[in-house]
């Protein structure tokens, strides 16, 4: 495995010169390591960041300037938006958009999430690819085993590496992916200067993650996928969302989705994603109605999906029970 070089500093050389190393807000070898590990998966070029909202935050200073338009799918992750809001004094403008549909004209950057977090909506990419404007995809749910947004026209991929690319909830991470090298060096640019780099042991993380990807990633959509079938099947669930690949699926339940979330017990009740045990958690608490009241994000594990199942059937027949019944006409 590739060491990890926790050095913050290193020494010039004998001509007094920086090395390729000298100060790890620049550079440091594990990071470099992990960069160039993610980047032969993507397809690209890659950056690490402190955190996916950090690489996010970057690609803002990249792309974007006062007067610039970013167009947003309106069901991509809420904290997108709202840090596009937060830098709305600064003369940024964003707009929401159904990514099933083509981009607004007036965008001079569009944002998609392939899948989209929580709701699971997918762009259409041939609109995509006919609008002038810049992309950016957040493909954190797919991860490259599923889709490589550079390949359909994407300019930048952004990745909270914090889910299922390190893939042990024992990382804080994002990334960066792209193929033009100005727009790499720009990116680079802002991270060094904002200060976003990601720490040498969260770059380690993340080459222990890519190692097992492919196949956890096999692994989380043959859950999810069976879990999916089941959970459409079972008459307290209203609606399921799922793609047909990754870990992630959504579902909707009748009324308030905390008693179904607080009686499971094998599955988590956690925040995030992207880890090998099962976790969800209701999504209104933090997004309000931008999103139906009843629905349940699922994370799904690694575990047997018996024992997943097992779980969840029942907590959705336990909070069906404490429901009280309709009056007899």
């Amino acid at each position: 495995m590739q060491p990890i070089d926790r050095s913050t500093v290193w020494p010039y050389d004998e001509a007094g010169q920086p090395r390729h190393f000298y100060y790890a807000r620049y550079d440091h070898p594990t990071g470099v390591a992990a960069e160039r590990e993610l980047g032969a998966v993507e397809g690209g070029d890659a950056l690490l960041y402190a955190s996916g909202m950090a690489a996010i935050t970057t690609v803002v200073l990249a792309l974007a300037h006062s007067g610039t338009t970013i167009a947003i799918p309106g069901d991509a992750y809420f904290g997108t938006g709202k840090l596009f809001g937060l830098l709305a004094p600064w003369g940024l403008r964003y707009v929401e958009f159904d990514q099933g549909e083509p981009p607004p004209a007036e965008a001079d950057v569009v944002w998609l999430e392939a899948p989209a977090n929580p709701t699971l909506s997918l762009p259409d990419w041939e609109a995509v690819r006919a609008h002038p404007g810049l992309v950016v995809c957040d493909s954190t749910v797919a991860t490259p085993v599923y889709l490589r947004p550079l390949d359909e026209g994407a300019d930048v991929v952004v990745h909270s590496a914090t889910k299922f690319l390190t893939g042990h909830h024992d990382a804080l991470l994002g990334a960066t992916v792209t193929r033009e090298p100005a727009l790499t060096a720009r990116l680079r640019e802002l991270r060094t200067n904002a200060g976003t780099v990601a720490a040498p042991d969260t770059a380690a993380s993340l080459l222990h993650g890519l190692q097992t990807l492919e196949v956890r990633m096999r692994r989380h959509t043959e859950n999810a996928t069976e879990l999916a079938r089941r959970l459409e099947a079972h008459p307290a669930v209203v609606r399921v969302r799922y793609p047909g690949y990754g870990g992630l699926l959504s579902f909707d339940v009748d009324g308030d989705p905390i008693p179904v979330e607080t009686a499971t017990s094998f599955v988590m009740n956690a925040t995030s994603l992207g880890g090998t045990r099962s976790s969800l958690e209701s999504r209104h608490r933090w997004e309000g109605d931008r999103i139906p009241r009843g629905l349940i994000r699922l994370s799904v594990g690694l575990e047997d999906v018996d024992a997943i199942w097992a779980d969840l059937e029942g907590a959705l027949a336990a909070t069906a029970a404490d429901r009280p019944s309709s009056p007899t006409p």
